[in-house]
């Protein structure tokens, strides 16, 4: 089943055209990556999915536009991870992951339930973090401060989770444990990822499905493998990038 359809997407900034009739779609138990080069709208994107910027076109969540959609409504069906958290306050790991559950809230003055608190323990278990519960997010490693953040998206279970480069800046060890978190949560029913990545190599080990853009347009989307071939990386990076992909990986191979 579609969770999400985008259709003829154009974002605009002025007269410029930075996402430029982009249309894909993305069903349960897809994880599509987005890819392609510095400014070629990748993360303007995910902003229009989320609301976040104007855009002419049409989104679709399970058949209804999202422009219909109650904020908080739609925040029950897609849960996104920005690349950076400003966090200036001595919030702890908990109460970060807490705000997940307020689309949930019946009021803007009612507490948590029941199962509010239920989800925000099994977040914490999950991601790892019992332990760092009621530590304050100022003294987490990075890697520490991503899975908080990654906790409080499995804590708002949404259908559709929207990363925009989950691993970068993390040294390896964590950005493997965040592929392998987000992997996990994709494996229940009815779920599906959306994920920006710079790295081609993270979007051939984790990705179903790709979407490659160029300068604001559609250069290829389907499979991650049928997309990501030496001739479409070719014209888009202008570099013959399964050369250099080989080159890097026959340095670990001497």
């Amino acid at each position: 089943m579609k969770l999400l359809e985008v259709n003829n997407l154009t974002v605009k900034y002025g007269d410029h055209k930075v996402v430029d009739n982009v249309t894909f779609s993305v069903e349960e138990g897809q994880w599509l990556m987005i890819a392609g080069p510095n400014g070629a709208g990748k993360s303007t994107i995910l902003n229009a999915i989320s609301r976040g910027v104007p855009y002419e076109g049409e989104i679709l969540f399970r058949g209804t536009d999202i422009r219909k959609l109650r904020t908080t409504a739609l925040a029950r069906h897609v849960g996104v991870l920005a690349q950076n958290h400003m966090v200036g306050y001595e919030f702890t790991v908990q109460e970060i992951v807490n705000l997940g559950r307020y689309a949930y809230r019946k009021g803007i003055m009612k507490g948590q339930d029941a199962g509010d608190e239920t989800a925000v323990r099994e977040a914490l278990r999950v991601a790892g973090l019992q332990d760092l519960a009621y530590k304050s997010v100022l003294h987490l490693s990075g890697g520490e401060v991503q899975r908080t953040f990654l906790a409080q998206l499995f804590a708002q279970n949404p259908d559709i989770m929207i990363l925009d480069e989950p691993a970068n800046h993390l040294d390896l060890v964590y950005q493997k444990q965040t592929f392998e978190l987000i992997g996990k949560w994709l494996a229940a029913p009815g779920r599906a990822v959306i994920c920006v990545v710079h790295d081609l190599s993270q979007a051939r080990a984790y990705g179903s499905h790709c979407l490659l853009l160029d300068h604001g347009k559609t250069a290829s989307c389907g499979t991650v493998r049928d997309v990501l071939t030496p001739e479409n990386l070719h014209a888009v990076y202008d570099m013959d990038v399964y050369a250099w992909m080989r080159r890097m990986l026959g340095q670990w191979e001497e």
